[in-house]
C-alpha cells in the first residue's frame, strides 16, 4: 500500500482545507443552525471539488472528507460523493453518467443514500418502490436518493417524484436528515444488483470513516490548543500527566481511524477485495471515534459542557457518525461472518490434504517431549 497521495489528490486536499477553513467558521456554523450552508456548497462545486472525485478516486475523497470533518462543515459533500458520484462512476451506464455526473459536479444534483439496506423497501418487477427509511442523512438537501431494496438492488429515486414523501427528522448532528416514504414510486436501476450494493456500501463506510478521522483530528486540535493556553495553579493544563496521556490515547485512536480508512480506500481504488477492510475502518471510526470526541470534550473541562463551544459540534458529529456507521458489536459480528464465510470458501476450493496414511498430521497435537 502506498500512503503517499498523488499530486492531484494532494492539491485537491489543500484546496478543500482552504475553502473549509475560510468558510466553515464557528460564526457561520452557528448561524446555519440545523441547515446546510448554501454558500459553502456553491464554493465547493465552483472549485471543482465534487467533479474532481471522478479522477482522484475514493482515497482522494477520504482526504477531502478529512478536511470537512475538521471543521464540521454543514454541506452534503460526503453523501453526494459516496452515494452519487462514485456509484455512478463505478456502476452507472454510459447514459446515466453522461446525464447525471455533470449536474453532480455543479451541485445542481445532490444525492443522498438510504443505507444500509434494512429490508424495508421492496421493488416490483417494473421498478416501482414501496417502503420507508426512517433516517436518511442530507435528505432535505437532496434531489435524488440512492435506495437499496430488500434484494439489495440499487435504485436512484427523485425526491420530487410522485409517490415520494420526505419528512424532516432531527438528529444528533445537524445533517439535514429526513424520513423517506415510498408508495409505488418510480426508480431508476443502478448497477447489477447485490454486487453494486456491496461495493457502494464499502465505499460509503470508508468515506464516512474518513470523515470521522477529520472530526476527531479537529476535536483533538481544539483540545491541544485549549490545554496549552489554559493555566491552572500557574502552569498550562497540558503539563499535567493525566491530560497528556488522555490526549496521546486520542491521537493514537485518530491515527488508527485514518490508516484503516486509507487502506480500505486504496484497495477499493485498486480493484482489490476490500469488504473486510471497509468494515475494519468502520469499526475503528465508530468505537475509537466515540472515545476521541469524548476525550476532546472532557479535556475542555467545564468549557466542554457549553453547547455553544466549537468543540461541542465535534462531539455531536462524532456520536452521529458512531450511530450511522453502526455500533462496534454489530460491525464486528458482520466482519466475523464475512471472514468465516471466506475461510469456508477457501476450504471448499482448496481442501486440506491428508498425509499418505490417510491421517491429517496437523490435526494431531504435539505432546511434551516430542521433537519440534
Amino acid at each position: 500500500m502506498d500512503f503517499h497521495p498523488t499530486e492531484e489528490q494532494a492539491a485537491a486536499a489543500d484546496l478543500a482545507a482552504t475553502i473549509f477553513g475560510d468558510l466553515a467558521t464557528h460564526e457561520r456554523l452557528a448561524a446555519a443552525g440545523t441547515g446546510s450552508d448554501a454558500e459553502l456548497w456553491k464554493a465547493l462545486t465552483a472549485a471543482g471539488l465534487t467533479s474532481a472525485v471522478e479522477d482522484i478516486g475514493l482515497l482522494g475523497l477520504v482526504l477531502l472528507l478529512e478536511e470537512q470533518g475538521r471543521t464540521t462543515a454543514q454541506v452534503p459533500y460526503a453523501a453526494t460523493c459516496a452515494y452519487g458520484i462514485l456509484p455512478l462512476t463505478r456502476h452507472g451506464s454510459d447514459a446515466q453518467r453522461a446525464r447525471l455526473l455533470p449536474a453532480l459536479g455543479t451541485g445542481e444534483v445532490v444525492v443522498c443514500g438510504a443505507f444500509p439496506a434494512r429490508g424495508r423497501i421492496t421493488a416490483s418487477p417494473a421498478g416501482r418502490l414501496t417502503g420507508n427509511a426512517p433516517f436518511v442523512p442530507w435528505l432535505r438537501d437532496a434531489t435524488h436518493v440512492l435506495v437499496p431494496d430488500a434484494d439489495r438492488t440499487l435504485w436512484l429515486v427523485r425526491t420530487d417524484a410522485p409517490g415520494v414523501r420526505t419528512t424532516p427528522v432531527d438528529t444528533t448532528a445537524p445533517w439535514a436528515a429526513g424520513r423517506l416514504e415510498l408508495a409505488d414510486a418510480d426508480g431508476e436501476r443502478l448497477g447489477d444488483g447485490p454486487g453494486a450494493y456491496e461495493d457502494t456500501l464499502a465505499v460509503a463506510r470508508t468515506a464516512f470513516a474518513g470523515l470521522q478521522a477529520g472530526v476527531c483530528a479537529g476535536s483533538l486540535a481544539r483540545a491541544v490548543e485549549y490545554t496549552s493556553t489554559r493555566e491552572q495553579f500557574g502552569r498550562p493544563l497540558s503539563t499535567n500527566q493525566g491530560v497528556m496521556l488522555r490526549a496521546a490515547d486520542a491521537y493514537m485512536d485518530t491515527e488508527a481511524i485514518r490508516v484503516t480508512a486509507y487502506e480500505a480506500a486504496w484497495r477499493i481504488d485498486a480493484g482489490l477485495p476490500a469488504g473486510s477492510h471497509a468494515l475494519t475502518a468502520g469499526w475503528w471510526a465508530s468505537e475509537a471515534g466515540k472515545r476521541v470526541v469524548h476525550a476532546g470534550q472532557h479535556l475542555h473541562g467545564g468549557m466542554g459542557a457549553d453547547l455553544d463551544h466549537p468543540v461541542h459540534r465535534h462531539f455531536l458529529w462524532g456520536r452521529q457518525l458512531d450511530a450511522y456507521l453502526g455500533c462496534g458489536s454489530e460491525l464486528l459480528a458482520e466482519l466475523g461472518t464475512l471472514l468465516a464465510d471466506a475461510a469456508d470458501l477457501r476450504d471448499l476450493l482448496d481442501p486440506p490434504h491428508p498425509s499418505e496414511d490417510g491421517a491429517a498430521a496437523a490435526a494431531i497435537p504435539a505432546t511434551e517431549g516430542d521433537d519440534a
